[in-house]
């Protein structure tokens, strides 16, 4: 899906008169349409309708097909720029008994998602009669906010939902 807007070019403009550009930049003045089309075809470039809601339209004297290409490019540069600032949540499950080492594999990972920029939501899970013994999940929420304190800070504050802890990270602002 391309934003790109479609320019009249050479035959489809239809202004008797426009304001003319060469391809150097510099204003020629206002000619007849026919007059500009002529001088286009002689440098072997296109005449292209650059300001249609102007009167009379500006037309400039150009490769056209470059020009559509430099608007893509400058579209796509700006769609991955766009992309950069955005933030990220990614999700974290784990149980209450976690083993120690995959505790351990699981704060790397949130600790690379906190210093990518991205904040992290941890689902701690409760299964059967784990659900009596809820100060489990806060001692493993504590042990958590303990490791990581140095790169996230804890933006959402932990709350049961059905058998899940959940709780969510953000990364410390930089001074």
């Amino acid at each position: 899906m391309s934003k790109v807007q479609d320019y009249r070019v050479n035959r489809q403009i239809r202004a008797r008169e426009v304001r003319l550009i060469d391809d150097t930049g510099q204003q020629v003045g206002i000619v007849p349409t026919q007059e500009a089309l002529k001088l286009a075809e002689e440098k072997g470039l296109d005449l292209v309708e650059i300001a249609p809601q102007a009167k009379p339209p500006v037309c400039k004297i150009m490769d056209y097909g470059k020009f559509k290409y430099e608007l893509k490019k400058k579209e796509r540069e700006a769609r991955k720029k766009q992309k950069e600032h955005q933030i990220e949540v990614k999700d974290i499950r784990m149980k209450v008994r976690i083993d120690e080492h995959d505790l351990k594999v699981k704060l790397k990972h949130m600790r690379e998602f906190l210093e990518d920029g991205d904040k992290v939501r941890v689902r701690i899970r409760f299964r059967g009669r784990e659900n009596i013994h809820p100060e489990l999940g806060e001692k493993l929420f504590k042990k958590i906010v303990e490791e990581l304190g140095d790169v996230g800070e804890v933006e959402v504050k932990p709350k049961k939902e059905g058998p899940f802890l959940l709780f969510t990270l953000a990364p410390k602002k930089k001074k």
